[in-house]
């Protein structure tokens, strides 16, 4: 997220952050309200490749406009709230950004979270079919392995269908391998990569160490042990919040790398590379995969290979294959129930 580097001690006190010649970009927050909505809000009224930021949710959002419509920089917030507003607060929007729906509590599976957040999800997705058809469209909401296909079986409905502009932001993934990797091996995080492929939820979540860099050798124990901590890292938040909440704060940073990612991208900057899941022929019989793309002026312009792996990451894949096959499969008979 290159503009929080950009945010220095005179920034923080009170220097307006500009973006000279930047593009034009609508961005809305759908969920703004909520516990990742937010922090995301926030981050995003940052960003200085954001020129509107709209803000929806069932109800809360004016407040939210309001609260960060106060920060220094260079953009506009405005709140949309209810059914009635959804129309003014898509229309005109280059990226939408959906962390909509319930999180998640203890002793909820993803599954579970699946029927009560397709419904919300589908909703918006078909304002997005609607308002906003060449919008890309970022998805946050769990699980984010069905709700993809969700996503790309409504715009189909539609007509307005363009696989290069339906990403699932599985970016914390990423954000979190790097983290547990750096700090195990005592290295700046800064400018450290991990890459994690396959889908957003327990065994499908791959980092894929042997590709790190800077590349450090781990033992298998070290290995085996970073890799279920990433797998399994919003349960560590869960728990480490008692019940109380779940990860709220580092999901929106997360949510605002992706986003920004993809709206530099569409400015034109060049190799821009980001993680995400979207359709996908990468893997035989997994329509939609996690791996490395390159974001572009018509969104993900292209999904990079998975490259070289070891027989550790290897297995990883094949084990995660049937869950997620079945959540993908999930997702598409949803839409067509």
């Amino acid at each position: 997220m290159a503009f929080l580097k950009k945010i220095t001690p005179l920034a923080l006190s009170g220097a307006r952050q500009m973006s000279t010649g930047a593009t034009p970009r609508k961005v809305a927050i759908m969920g703004a309200a909520g516990g990742i909505g937010q922090s995301l809000s926030m981050l995003m009224k940052m960003s200085p490749n954001v020129t509107e930021l709209a803000l929806y949710d069932l109800a809360g959002t004016p407040g939210v406009a309001a609260d960060v419509g106060h920060m220094n920089t260079n953009s506009v917030a405005k709140g949309y709230a209810g059914e009635e507003e959804l129309e003014a607060c898509l229309t005109g929007c280059d990226v939408v950004v959906i962390p909509a729906g319930v999180p998640r509590k203890p002793g909820m599976t993803r599954d579970d979270l699946f029927k009560i957040n397709a419904g919300i999800v589908q909703k918006l997705v078909e304002g997005c079919a609607k308002y906003c058809p060449g919008a890309m469209i970022n998805m946050i909401s769990n699980p984010v392995n069905s709700t993809v296909p969700i996503a790309a079986e409504t715009l189909k409905k539609h007509g307005v269908y363009d696989p290069k502009k339906v990403c699932g932001v599985t970016t914390l993934d990423v954000v979190r391998a790097r983290t547990f990797y750096g700090n195990k091996k005592g290295l700046d995080l800064n400018g450290l990569d991990v890459p994690v492929i396959g889908g957003h939820a327990g065994v499908t979540i791959l980092p894929l160490f042997s590709q790190a860099t800077p590349y450090v050798e781990l033992s298998d124990e070290e290995r085996d042990a970073l890799t279920k901590r990433t797998q399994d890292g919003g349960t560590e938040v869960v728990a480490a919040k008692a019940g109380k909440g779940s990860a709220t704060l580092s999901m929106a940073y997360a949510g605002a790398m992706m986003a920004d990612a993809c709206l530099r991208g569409l400015n034109g900057e060049k190799n821009v590379i980001e993680c995400t899941y979207v359709e996908s022929t990468e893997v035989e019989g997994l329509d939609f995969f996690a791996t490395k793309v390159r974001l572009g002026p018509t969104g993900v312009e292209e999904i990079l290979p998975i490259g070289d792996i070891n027989e550790y990451e290897a297995a990883g894949i094949e084990a995660m294959k049937e869950e997620l096959s079945d959540s993908i499969k999930k997702g598409v008979e949803f839409c067509n129930q």
